[in-house]
């Protein structure tokens, strides 16, 4: 009864006409980052962190939260629409949002996104509001053994489960961990892969790389398409959108509910570990809905399931890394370590303690975790249609659009010319991987995770003095590790069956 009550004091805060009009301003302003390439929800909550000091703090941290909350759900954007990454979490609704736009159903594709993102922070706030302070504590018993064997377990994920072939699969993630090689090593300093050029040593930065990848590799590929197949142009100018798609999305959420469910409650879990956010929870929510699939291989053709998973894991990740941020002052994620740099402006110190001294200021923050999510769903869902006719103008009028926002979106996130070049030569790259059938999931996956998973392995091993022994000795890391390992093993076990279950038919014979 005493969290009810503590709940509607924080609804008594979050719908002050203040407190919903800068939300709404937050939700229009993060939306309009998410869409933007290379710009970011923590650029967003960064640059505009010095405006609060205008407004209560309990006011203050609702405007900030709606600008990541916007930026989760406007990601989903261009990802379908286009191919192009707004934000490094949205990577995942690539590999089925946009085959879906190209067959004509981008409105289906949009209204799915939205409505799996309300799912997940529903589901996250739920849990924020009933096991607070004893999931913080539990996630500190995450070290860094625990933390690389979860990375590792989102690697094999695409070699075990993928329905490429494993060996593509493995190189384009040893590809995408070299590039995350290059630069400057994460424990010592010291430039590696750099090859004397000054230029590397800054490495090669995610959202340049993705966005060639994606964005320009599929304008390639597209406009080979093009001069092959004028009936699939016809049918991507001339897809009918409307209101039809937002309830056929609601059925496949009714359809996928349990999946839908258990990617939240994966990916609220996965964002209270410190340092992890959204980004792995949503390619772990997509690797494990194609794991328990009936159809795995549609995943990559424009599954409806490859965008429910990552996206609801993904929203209910950015709602779990604000937990470790007010219950013991950790940051969960990039963002997180903003507000909480915004909690110590603002004579805040978060802790333990931040509840019973600050009640409004914590509960009038998850409070706005609903209404928040409320709100972005609504104008979202009221976009879609006009979002979705996007698809509808003629290619060669879209085309040099997409290009320049390219360009734009590489240049703006680092101002560095090579970034540009970055993405004109990974965009070539992309369309070889395309035409010689490498699959370039595993790529953005090594790209976005690979420093998070070798700071891991080089802490995990300083700590044991060299012995991968540590990855079995500790409970919780030894069960990921085992897991990791069966996905990596199972395409050669597979293999190895069929080769004796084929010579036993032929022995027979």
């Amino acid at each position: 009864m005493e969290t009810l009550a503590n709940l509607m004091v924080g609804f008594g805060v979050a719908i002050q006409p203040l407190s919903l009009l800068l939300m709404t301003v937050g939700l229009l302003l993060g939306l309009a980052i998410g869409v933007l390439p290379g710009l970011g929800g923590t650029a967003g909550v960064a640059l505009l962190l010095p405006l609060t000091v205008l407004v209560p703090p309990e006011v203050a941290i609702i405007f900030l939260a709606a600008i990541y909350w916007g930026a989760l759900f406007g990601g989903v954007i261009t990802s379908v629409l286009f191919a192009i990454p707004g934000e490094p979490w949205s990577v995942a609704l690539i590999f089925d949002g946009y085959p879906m736009a190209r067959q004509g159903k981008a409105g289906l594709a949009l209204a799915t996104a939205f409505l799996s993102s309300f799912i997940g922070i529903v589901i996250a706030a739920f849990f924020f509001v009933v096991a607070a302070m004893p999931l913080a504590l539990f996630a500190l018993r995450f070290g860094p053994p625990e933390m690389f064997c979860i990375m590792l377990l989102a690697f094999s994920t695409f070699v075990g489960l993928g329905t490429g072939h494993p060996v593509k699969t493995l190189a384009s993630t040893a590809f995408g961990l070299l590039l995350t090689a290059a630069g400057l090593d994460v424990v010592t300093g010291m430039p590696r892969l750099t090859f004397g050029t000054i230029q590397f040593l800054n490495g090669f930065h995610f959202v340049p790389v993705t966005i060639g990848l994606f964005g320009i590799g599929e304008i390639l590929v597209d406009a080979e398409d093009r001069f092959t197949s004028e009936e699939e142009l016809k049918q991507r100018i001339q897809a009918k959108v409307g209101w039809k798609d937002v309830v056929e999305g609601m059925i496949e959420i009714k359809k996928f509910f349990p999946q839908t469910v258990a990617a939240s409650i994966m990916g609220f879990f996965v964002g209270v570990l410190p340092g992890t956010g959204a980004t792995p929870a949503s390619f772990l929510g997509y690797g494990l809905a194609k794991q328990y699939s009936k159809n795995p291989e549609k995943y990559g053709h424009g599954a409806i399931e490859g965008i429910i998973a990552p996206q609801s894991a993904a929203n209910s990740a950015g709602c779990g890394a604000l937990l470790p941020m007010i219950s013991l002052g950790i940051p969960g994620s990039p963002t997180a370590a903003v507000l909480l740099a915004g909690l110590y402006m603002w004579g805040l110190w978060p802790g333990p303690r931040l509840f019973m001294e600050q009640p409004v200021f914590v509960w009038g923050l998850i409070a706005s975790l609903f209404l928040a999510g409320t709100v972005c769903l609504l104008i979202c869902l009221l976009g879609t249609p006009m979002l979705a006719s996007i698809m509808r103008i003629p290619w060669g009028l879209l085309t040099p659009i997409i290009v320049i926002a390219c360009f734009v979106g590489s240049y703006v996130m680092r101002n560095l010319m090579f970034d540009v070049w970055v993405t004109l030569i990974f965009g070539i790259v992309g369309y070889g991987m395309k035409k010689a059938k490498y699959p370039l999931a595993p790529l953005a996956v090594a790209l976005v995770l690979g420093d998070m998973t070798e700071r891991f392995l080089r802490q995990s091993l300083i700590m044991s003095d060299g012995s991968f022994g540590i990855f079995f000795t500790r409970p919780i890391s030894a069960v990921f590790m085992i897991v990791a390992i069966f996905l990596f093993a199972l395409p050669a076990f597979k293999y190895f069956r069929a080769r004796m279950k084929t010579g036993g038919e032929a022995a027979q014979a």
